[in-house]
């Protein structure tokens, strides 16, 4: 009985935690159904693991990848080897989301009525029981991740002008003409130079993502980005399916952007950009064409995009992150 009363106090207090929160939790996932979901997807080769430089542009740090290939220690980028249990990104690795968290509850709890003599499932008697262990676990996460997203960004605020003799980090830089991009506060270590024609072709990628997405048109994702983003786009593009939902992305335009970073691997090349863009998105019913979700407001967002180039190829986008 003293176990039950005290279960049914902490449930009634986490509800509460919950039901406040639950609005900033329905306004994000409203306002992130564009392309990438509004997660950090993909891979930056080596510096998958470490946070691009800011920028004027993306001042803050970008979020880590909740979903990506790479392993730790690899450079290995848009090849889904690794399998569903052991990437980081899978079901109970690093970046698993709230799924793995739960897994690893579960666990921990049966685990624990083992360990005290009362069989796997003992801590999990009732279904108060049950809603108590997912409403902690929850709640645990959200701080963690509040937790950590803090900390990223008290960390990744010293080196973004870290090797960059000469740049003023409270000046705003220079626009190239015409375009929405300047020169980033990570440009000027960068082993790679950027040409004009690569911002181009940042630009014009920025655009014909979001228009592909919006068309679900994956053959077309699968000339703009790696296998492992494409394999992002498909998985998203059916859960809006499932949900019998369809996102349309239109009117996108860079407002400005800036190179974080570039850098040589091998034979191939990459560029982190920081870009705040403006977009009308929003969600219909596949059946009526009614707005579910959205508006035909556009909205302004920032995200820092990777592309990579194979040696002699095209750029492609492998990495897209939600900036704090």
């Amino acid at each position: 009985m003293r176990f039950s009363l005290s279960m049914r106090g902490l449930v009634q207090a986490i509800a509460i935690v919950i039901a406040l929160a639950l609005p900033t939790v329905l306004a994000i996932s409203a306002a992130d159904a564009r392309v990438g979901g509004g997660f950090s997807s993909g891979s930056r080769g080596s510096r998958t693991f470490a946070a691009p430089p800011a920028t004027s542009t993306a001042p803050g740090t970008a979020q880590p990848f909740n979903r990506t290939f790479t392993q730790p220690g690899s450079s290995t980028v848009g090849s889904p080897g690794g399998g569903l249990f052991n990437r980081p990104g899978g079901l109970f690795g690093r970046g698993g989301g709230l799924l793995g968290g739960l897994a690893a509850g579960f666990l921990g709890a049966g685990l624990f009525g083992m360990l005290f003599g009362g069989g796997l499932f003992s801590g999990l008697g009732g279904f108060s029981s049950i809603l108590g262990l997912i409403l902690q676990i929850g709640l645990i996460i959200f701080v963690v991740r509040m937790a950590m997203s803090w900390w990223q960004r008290r960390q990744g605020a010293e080196p973004a002008y870290a090797g960059a003799p000469g740049l003023n980090p409270g000046a705003s830089q220079p626009s190239r003409g015409g375009m929405g991009f300047g020169l980033g506060s990570g440009s000027a270590s960068a082993p790679l130079e950027v040409q004009p024609a690569d911002y181009e072709a940042f630009e014009r990628l920025l655009g014909e993502i979001q228009a592909a997405w919006s068309n679900e048109d994956v053959g077309r994702l699968r000339s703009l980005a790696t296998p492992e983003m494409v394999s992002y786009f498909e998985r998203d593009l059916d859960d809006n399916r499932a949900r019998n939902r369809i996102n349309k992305v239109s009117a996108t335009k860079l407002l400005q952007g800036d190179l974080a970073e570039a850098w040589r691997e091998g034979e191939t090349d990459f560029a982190s950009v920081a870009m705040r863009f403006s977009l009308i998105d929003k969600t219909l019913d596949r059946s009526s064409g009614q707005i579910v979700e959205g508006s035909e407001q556009p909205i302004e967002v920032t995200e820092v995009w990777t592309f990579l180039r194979p040696r002699g190829g095209n750029w492609e986008v492998s990495a897209i992150q939600q900036t704090n």
